[in-house]
């Protein structure tokens, strides 16, 4: 089955210097106010990681941030380097052994699409916990294509029902409406489980990036309208700021495969207006999340987000919520689903699985 994937494209060294982070918007306080270094944050990449990033490199992707959403979108991207990894090393690579795949469209709002990792032999009996998951691409590009690895890899290790939610993307929906369907896709899950065979009881949700934003919004929502709270949630390498001016953006602002630029510029896509940067859904360390489920977050070393997983942790201490923190060396945004080639993807998915087991009652 092809991957077509992950977020976010090579960004090409020269870009950096002319990407307007805001294009779309008023100057403001989120543009960088410190110059990019000159070092390169990939040459932290450990072996795994560098063989992705130079198979990133020989796909010769276009900038993200200097294109048009939809050219944007046809991009090759990270999973297309993991693809070619794959196919060139002649790896064995099995993401959907044991599991079942069926999509389906949102019967109460029309278009939108699940996806469901089921394992094989299971039916209406089985009562399975269930993962709802977010994925990423910056609330702009990506499918349910592109981050199939993850959500197959979290099916496979925990037995659960992984249900890969889609959302409308920007510029076209601009915010909050991916924010809005992600909380209506949880509810019909949460309405539909039992019929499904799954046990509504028994729900975690788990994000990436744009997408590990949506997981703890979506948790967030629960507690604000008294749902069946999620028994965990997984917030990877999330969007947490809406300011571009963190350690991390500027230490890391010209890594591959996302950068401080392409921040900006899905940003430019996505809000409506400057007062949207402030709304406690983007930013995420001004939101109150008291009361909160366990909170696991899992950071990539070489990453412009970096920052966002730690300012998020510290929120969530704060408000006295079980909080987990993991950050992985030697890799780089959108590593949580290469594990049929990075060893470090393999443990970080193995930790989210086990925090998720806690969640469930069923262990490590």
């Amino acid at each position: 089955m092809s991957i077509r994937h992950l977020t976010l494209a090579l960004a090409a060294s020269t870009a950096l210097a002319t990407a307007q982070p805001w294009p779309a918007l008023a100057q403001s306080p989120t543009t960088p106010s410190a110059a990019m270094p000159a070092t390169d944050p990939n040459a932290k990449a450990d072996p795994d990681m560098a063989k992705v990033l130079a198979a990133l490199a020989a796909l010769g992707p276009k900038p993200i941030e200097s294109l048009a959403p939809g050219e944007a979108r046809r991009q090759p991207s990270a999973a297309d380097a993991i693809m070619k990894v794959i196919k060139d090393e002649k790896i064995d690579a099995k993401p959907h052994a044991g599991l079942t795949l069926s999509n389906s469209r949102f019967a109460d709002m029309g278009n939108l699409k699940l996806r469901y990792y089921v394992p094989e032999n299971s039916n209406k009996d089985s009562n399975l916990p269930i993962i709802v998951y977010f994925r990423g691409g910056g609330w702009v590009i990506a499918d349910l294509d592109t981050y199939d690895a993850s959500a197959s890899a979290l099916a496979r290790k925990t037995g659960a029902a992984v249900i890969s939610v889609d959302y409308p993307l920007a510029p076209e929906n601009k915010f909050p409406a991916a924010h809005d369907e992600a909380v209506e896709a949880y509810k019909y899950i949460l309405k539909n489980a039992k019929g499904w065979g799954y046990d509504p009881t028994k729900i975690a949700i788990v994000g990436e990036s744009a997408g590990g934003n949506l997981a703890v919004n979506t948790a967030v929502a629960a507690r604000d309208q008294n749902l069946q709270k999620p028994v965990a949630v997984v917030s990877v390498y999330p969007v947490a700021s809406s300011s571009l001016d963190t350690p991390s953006k500027k230490e890391d602002a010209s890594a591959k495969p996302l950068n401080t630029p392409m921040l900006g510029w899905f940003f430019s896509h996505v809000l409506r207006n400057d007062a949207d940067k402030q709304d406690p859904r983007l930013n995420l360390v001004a939101a109150n999340l008291k009361g909160l489920p366990p909170v696991t977050v899992i950071n990539a070393e070489i990453d412009p987000l970096r920052s966002d997983g730690d300012m998020l942790v510290e929120t969530l201490k704060a408000a006295g919520v079980d909080t987990t923190h993991k950050l992985y060396s030697g890799v780089t945004h959108e590593f949580f689903g290469m594990d049929a080639v990075v060893a470090k993807a393999r443990e970080a998915q193995d930790f989210a699985v086990m925090q998720i087991k806690k969640g469930f009652g069923s262990g490590s």
